[in-house]
Parts: C-alpha cells; structure tokens; sequence
C-alpha cells in the first residue's frame, strides 16, 4: 500500500505542475530525463573496443536483478576476475569462430549479450548451473569470482566456463538452424530428462556405453546435440579417441554416429569444419593456460 500510495502521490504532482505549465503556456526548458552518473572505467572502454565496436556485443559485469535469474543465489562478479574473464573469452572462443568461420558469422550469430556473475547456481539436485542461453541473444556466465583457481587448469576450465560457452553458442546456432531429426532416432529411448543427473545415469560406465558423451547428454536431444559439439572442440583427438573405445562396441558407433550429424550440419549449415575449429580452440585454450597471451586484469585502454 506504501509503495502504490507513493507512487500515486507523485503521478498527481505531476500534472498539477503539468497543468500549470498549459495554463500559462509557458514549457520548462530544464529536462526531466537526467543523465547516468555511472562513470565509464577502463574495463568499460576495453569493452567498448573489443566487444561493442567489433562485435555490437555486451559484456555485462555490474550486478544486473533484471538479467538474474531470481530463484537462485547471486552475488556480482568480482572486477578484476571479470576483466580475465571478458579476455579468456574473447581469445578463445569469439576469435577461434573469427579464425575458421569469419568475423562476419561471429559479428552475425554471436549473442549480443554475455552476462558475468560472481557464484554458480546450485540447485537442490546436486547439479549447478554453470551457464544458460536466452532465446539466441544471451549467454548467462556463473562463477566468474572462482576463475583464478582455475586459469592453469586446462581441462577445469573448460569444464566450469568455456565449455558452456560453445554449449550455448550451439542452442543458439539451432534456434537459427535446426538439426537434422535423425539426430535425435539414434538414442531416442535413451533420453532421460532431469534424472540425468542420478546415481545411475551420471557414470561414465553408465552414459558411454549407452551412446552418450556425458551425463547430461541424457537429458533430451538438444543438449545432446550441444554436449556433442562442445566436448569435441574442447577436447583433443586423443581423448575423445579414448572415450570412443571406453564406449564399446555399442556405444561407440551410437556416439560417432551422432558426431557424422553434428560434423554435417556445421559444414553444411555454417561452412564450419568442427576438426578445424576444435585446433583452433585447443591451441588458444593452451596459449590461455601456459600464460602465452596476457588474461590477467591489467588492460590497456585506447
């Protein structure tokens, strides 16, 4: 009642100044819309010339509720860690789309927006919530404040971030481009929804031999397509190579015969060849972890 009671007191302040203004006709020159006193940092310029000008992309850090999703915890993300952040990003994965598939496709296709916060999302199964994407024009990044654990740590770092960022750059190349159906007949009783995530279904003995590269592929057709892609440019040969054989005499062909679909549809689809694009991610992910390029919150600012 207090806020509604406010709200309707300054509504009727309004057009009695209003109505005076017409009986004297006579308009305040003075704006009623004022400027923002948010100062612009160097982190705001760096992405004001490495995201906005080049891309028209939106890197979002300061503490947004109306990009939050409210069910969960959230605390905003650490300055610093999201300047390392914005540039692992940048490096390997906007650039590693730049280098196979052209600036123009990223510039086209990229979300427009990625928005950083500080912790992950837990949910009460067990499961967090490492990252989701919004109708093809936003990737939602969690657990920005925990990024310096793991910048040395190759495969955690795909795990907890860059992985997520190529799942969801895939949900948003679907949306655009759907998939061929018979992606989803391969292991259609397979699928399991949310129970995913239970005792059964989430071993590795349990999922590869069943025809799927992890556990939440399990859950429906579409993360498996983006499980299927984003685990194969994350990961090298060899090791996928592994998982292959570790999957069996059933599994295995089940899974390289959903790899035949995904490889199909980014070559046909997006003139993508996900060999080329997966050396191409390896080799920033290790320029990121050996220290070759600077990630670190020092910027320079034109």
């Amino acid at each position: 009642m207090k806020k509604h009671f406010i709200y309707t007191l300054l509504l009727l302040t309004s057009v009695g100044l209003g109505l005076a203004s017409c009986s004297e006709d006579d308009l305040n020159s003075v704006s009623v819309i004022k400027k923002s006193n948010v100062e612009l940092n160097d982190f705001d310029k760096w992405l004001q010339n490495n995201y906005v000008e080049p891309y028209n992309i939106q890197f979002l850090y300061r503490y947004n509720h109306n990009e939050t999703d409210m069910n969960y915890y959230n605390v905003p993300a650490d300055y610093d860690k999201a300047i390392m952040l914005a540039k692992v990003v940048k490096y390997t994965c906007v650039e590693a789309y730049d280098q196979v598939a052209g600036i123009t496709f990223t510039r086209s296709y990229f979300p427009k927006m990625l928005y950083a916060t500080g912790d992950f999302q837990y949910r009460n199964n067990g499961t967090m919530i490492l990252g989701t994407a919004e109708g093809g024009k936003k990737i939602f990044l969690a657990g920005t404040n925990y990024l310096t654990r793991y910048i040395k740590d190759r495969d955690a770092l795909n795990e907890l971030y860059l992985k997520t960022i190529h799942h969801e750059f895939t949900h948003i190349l679907n949306q655009t481009k759907n998939y061929s159906a018979d992606f989803q007949l391969i292991t259609g009783t397979g699928y399991v929804s949310d129970s995913w995530s239970t005792e059964k279904y989430g071993k590795e003995s349990y999922y590869l031999p069943h025809g799927f590269i992890s556990a939440y592929s399990q859950h429906s057709h579409q993360e498996d397509f983006a499980e299927m892609l984003s685990i194969y440019v994350t990961n090298t040969s060899a090791q996928w190579d592994k998982w292959i054989k570790e999957a069996g005499t059933t599994g295995g062909p089940l899974i390289t015969s959903k790899l035949d679909i995904v490889r199909e549809y980014m070559k046909n689809q997006w003139n993508i060849d996900i060999d080329r694009l997966r050396d191409a991610v390896l080799q920033r992910e290790d320029d990121v972890v050996s220290g070759k390029v600077d990630v670190s919150s020092n910027l320079t600012v034109k």
